[in-house]
């Protein structure tokens, strides 16, 4: 069951199972709370898991022409807070990455560990930011739709794409539903986001790195190596992942996270 609390000017919807050390897990670009519906139970008999729609997705309202990182870890701290929640885990899938390296900057006294899931400290190249701007102009010429149909199957490994049929589905299915203004705002937070290397560098928390080997979107050579400059930094391998491990692999991701977790709560 979701609920929902004021956030700016407008809402943010979230769910709250479990009890607890706290566990947040914070979806990508293009993705609902209902991304982790399945991958959650892994979590829930051990822990307090919260989920949330981050700004511009799902059920949660647009609150401003451009959604930076910042403003969206503002959101996951205005719900901690609801709860009464004095600390966490964080777990960003892709985009969620982004948005828990900022709440490392802003909110760190409030951190037990974060897990990068497909993700990146890197701010985009000039060609990656070139991509972001065709897709604004897509979706203000009401091609949301195709970005969906694109974007989606290339989270998951090519070889295994026909067995993940159904997967693919749901999560296209739930990208339609965040909207267009939402998405824009979204893309444009980020687009302009900050490299967060250094940040990582001087980070004294338990860090996880879960990469798919397959990834289209991530290089997982790149990141696997970077990471070895992060202190305190784990790296797991999802030898047959593409960018949605918690569909393509899940049990094993959620091993990585169990192990992960008990590291955390016992830093």
């Amino acid at each position: 069951m979701t609920q929902k609390i004021p956030f700016k000017t407008s809402q943010i919807r979230f769910a709250d199972e479990g009890k607890g050390e706290v566990l947040v897990l914070l979806h990508g670009y293009l993705e609902t709370l209902e991304i982790w519906n399945d991958f959650c139970r892994y979590f829930i008999p051990r822990y307090r898991v919260v989920r949330m729609d981050l700004p511009g997705h799902g059920q949660s309202g647009t609150v401003a022409e451009i959604h930076s990182m910042s403003l969206m870890a503002e959101a996951v701290d205005t719900v901690l807070q609801h709860l009464n929640i004095p600390s966490c885990v964080l777990v960003g899938h892709s985009m969620g990455g982004y948005v828990a390296l900022a709440f490392l900057e802003n909110y760190s006294e409030r951190l037990k560990g974060i897990c990068l899931f497909h993700s990146s400290p890197l701010a985009d190249s000039e060609e990656k930011k070139a991509s972001r701007n065709k897709e604004i102009r897509l979706v203000n010429e009401g091609k949301l739709s195709l970005i969906c149909h694109f974007s989606i199957p290339n989270g998951f490994a090519a070889d295994s794409l026909e067995q993940s049929s159904d997967q693919v589905n749901r999560a296209i299915f739930l990208a339609k539903t965040s909207p267009p203004e939402g998405v824009i705002a979204v893309l444009k937070g980020i687009r302009d986001r900050r490299d967060r290397q250094e940040l990582l560098k001087n980070n004294r928390l338990p860090l996880l790195f879960l990469l798919g080997k397959k990834d289209f979107y991530i290089d997982f050579n790149q990141l696997s190596t970077l990471a070895e400059s992060f202190p305190h930094c784990d790296v797991v391998a999802l030898e047959n992942a593409g960018h949605s491990g918690y569909f393509e692999e899940p049990e094993t991701s959620a091993n990585a996270l169990l192990t992960f977790l008990k590291k955390c709560f016992t830093y």
